[in-house]
């Protein structure tokens, strides 16, 4: 503390000693791996950061930052999730903090790069990538009761909360009533999340350290890692942050890395709402229009990112923040073609996702489809709309249980029924949630009904996981037990899907949820990686029922030729633009975004 009193009253001679006695107090007294050793580690980096000493910055952070993430890893072992991203807060700065000193000040420096590259991806995403191995360490020891029990426990609970959440409190005597029931659920789930990271942790083999080595060796020849990140950027004289700006890192698979900042989080957003209120008004703006937004996007964003990638033009991309929720392929380049013209590209919540999909894992039964549902109880039909969507709002079906049909998603389904081996096709009555979760480990699983994403209000302290979801038959929101034809994100975590090759959801705003700098949507794409998919589409907002049923097919039958996952939706969107008619708009073919594993599948 003296140390660091001196270095604010710029006596900077005084101020290295102490820090160096402090340190050796710490390791001798507390150890060389103790969060207060880092402490001390981090505040020398610092102090030569203000100074201006590139290379005594790199060691003592470097150093700094390997002792944080030893403790990372001990810590994530345990608690529920929200204990872990709390625990995650208190180590943000340092992150913040290196890559500042990369992209502000050592920009040059290839050691100073590697560094801030390597915190990045192990931090990015970190939290999902525990969840995901947690469960998925636990459905694999089929053989371990106690595993299964905590998994069918797990699945329970977050079925009773979800259905609580969404039950209208006037059913309860009071409101007090209602809220202590909640509390002891999220109670009960804290507890037993919690005890399944322990268990986890007992059956994990030794974790490998996340290295840029280890990533490097999954990036394909032909592709580039690009890597975007919102950051604060650190004064080091005045230990103070700053507004948020982007940065990217583009990591090629011969193990170069470049980087650029990217300018002000404020600019780059505003241009990103604008094009987003574009691309969402059903494609009423005009096609130039768009792309006036999405050129002006695009020379904030990705021109400065062509620039490091050369002639690289396959992209393994990881956003950030609000970058999660737009189709980088309709941004509009300086030739005036859009990005998807020329660029492939795959969404990853983080470029350490490439670790966990070399995992190969077998699928257990054949595909799933889930199509048309009868969401009346009675089986009464409901007039359609002429721009029928499939979506609804969550306010509107809270007050409403019957919903508009999608007729053309049965058609959908007996098209996919005649391309997919042996499928399981589920349609009206028979499409109901309960039969969804009973889903073990599907080849595919295709879902098309309604889906709803809710925005969340300062006084919503609900989980973000229950404000997105999907719809399924007899859905009934006032039940409280048992299922009510509402599957949210939180519900969608427990599904068994470790080997499940591709989910499709064919539903409305199944990309988009709340928004966490570092840890990607909270929503149903965070969901269905934690229920252990390989490879997700997923649509950004509003999608029409009959162009999203001939999108469908036809994805599927670039996929039936070993067209790889990524590269049939590229195909198709090509196919789409030049055919210059309604669907040419980009809210129509820009409207899903591919997530996961880009390769051609299996059989």
């Amino acid at each position: 503390n003296l140390a660091g009193l001196y270095q604010s009253q710029a006596r900077y001679p005084e101020v290295e000693p102490l820090y160096q006695q402090a340190l050796a107090i710490n390791k001798e007294k507390l150890g060389d791996n103790h969060p207060d050793t880092g402490t001390v580690l981090n505040n020398l980096g610092i102090f030569y950061y203000a100074q201006g000493d590139i290379e005594k910055t790199i060691d003592y952070l470097s150093q700094g930052l390997e002792i944080e993430e030893y403790n990372l890893s001990e810590n994530l072992n345990i608690g529920d999730e929200r204990q872990k991203r709390d625990y995650m807060k208190t180590i943000s700065g340092t992150k913040d903090a290196v890559i500042s000193f990369n992209l502000q000040s050592a920009s040059d420096n290839p050691q100073a790069t590697q560094m801030a590259l390597k915190t990045i991806l192990q931090r990015k995403g970190r939290i999902l990538d525990v969840l995901t191995n947690s469960l998925q360490i636990l459905r694999e020891r089929t053989d371990d009761p106690e595993s299964q029990q905590l998994l069918q426990e797990l699945e329970q609970l977050k079925t009773q909360q979800s259905n609580l959440t969404f039950t209208p409190v006037d059913t309860f005597p009071s409101p007090d009533i209602y809220e202590q029931q909640l509390t002891e659920i999220q109670t009960k789930i804290k507890e037993l999340e919690d005890r399944i990271s322990r268990r986890s942790a007992e059956f994990r083999q030794l974790s490998q350290p996340i290295t840029l080595a280890a990533i490097q060796q999954q990036i394909p020849n032909n592709a580039a890692l690009v890597e975007i990140v919102r950051y604060r950027p650190f004064n080091p004289k005045e230990k103070s942050f700053e507004s948020e700006r982007y940065g990217v890192y583009v990591f090629f698979p011969n193990g170069k890395i470049k980087a650029k900042d990217l300018g002000e989080a404020e600019t780059i957003e505003e241009s990103l709402e604008l094009f987003r209120t574009d691309l969402l008004d059903e494609g009423k703006p005009s096609i130039e229009q768009v792309k006036e937004s999405a050129r002006e996007l695009d020379k904030q964003l990705m021109q400065p990112i062509r620039e490091l990638l050369g002639n690289t033009k396959t992209i393994l991309l990881s956003p950030d923040y609000a970058l999660n929720l737009i189709p980088f392929e309709a941004l509009v380049m300086e030739n005036g073609q859009y990005l998807v013209e020329e660029y492939k590209i795959t969404y990853l919540t983080s470029g350490r996702d490439l670790l966990r999909l070399k995992e190969k894992f077998n699928s257990e039964t054949s595909p799933l489809i889930i199509a048309n549902p009868t969401y009346n109880k009675e089986g009464q039909t409901v007039a359609l709309e002429p721009n029928n969507t499939r979506s609804f709002e969550l306010s509107e079906y809270l007050q409403n249980t019957q919903f508009p049909a999608l007729p053309k998603t049965q058609a959908e389904a007996e098209e996919l029924k005649k391309m997919l081996p042996q499928p399981t096709i589920l349609t009206k009555k028979e499409a109901t949630e309960n039969a969804l979760k009973q889903v073990n480990r599907p080849d595919i699983l295709h879902l098309a009904t309604h889906g709803f994403f809710r925005e969340s209000s300062p006084e919503d302290k609900r989980n973000p996981l229950l404000r997105s979801g999907l719809v399924f038959a007899g859905v009934s929101i006032s039940e409280s037990a048992g299922d009510d034809g509402v599957l949210t994100a939180l519900e969608t975590t427990a599904l068994n899907l470790v080997g499940t090759q591709l989910v499709v959801l064919s539903a409305c705003e199944t990309g988009q949820g709340d928004i966490t700098t570092g840890e990607g949507v909270y929503g149903l794409r965070r969901a269905l990686v934690i229920a252990g998919s390989e490879s997700q589409l997923l649509s950004l907002w509003r999608v029409a029922d009959g162009a999203t049923k001939d999108l469908m097919i036809n994805y599927y039958q670039r996929l039936q030729k070993g067209e790889g996952r990524t590269e049939a939706l590229r195909k198709l969107q090509l196919e789409m633009i030049q055919k210059n008619d309604q669907y040419s708009h980009p809210y129509y073919w820009s409207s899903f975004i591919p997530s996961g594993n880009w390769n051609p599948m299996k059989n």
